[in-house]
């Protein structure tokens, strides 16, 4: 894998009710690019986080369709990755320096 690509894999994290009980169950959510795998997505945090991944788990979200007065147009699709950590491992986004 390039060095290059996975620090382009994670696109931003998830930030909602689900993601952050899921963060209590030593878990993540991350929006990742759509032509990603799970063992590039693995090595990505891995590497960027310096964390241990035990499982990942993808979704295709489809984009909402949305409404420009009569004109309707469509969000872009994207892919959420949930990334289950190994038992001991810790990460908290509100305290990330960059």
């Amino acid at each position: 894998m390039n060095q290059e690509r996975l620090y382009r894999i994670i696109v931003a994290p998830v930030i909602s009710e689900k993601s952050t009980g899921l963060g209590d169950q030593n878990q993540m959510v991350l929006k990742v690019l759509p032509d990603a795998n799970k063992k590039e997505i693995a090595a990505a945090v891995e590497k960027i986080f310096k964390l241990r991944v035990k499982r990942v788990q993808v979704a295709n979200v489809r984009g909402k369709t949305k409404r420009f007065g009569r004109i309707l147009g469509k969000q872009n699709d994207w892919k959420k990755a949930y990334v289950c950590l190994e038992p001991g491992q810790e990460f908290d986004f509100h305290n990330i320096e960059v």
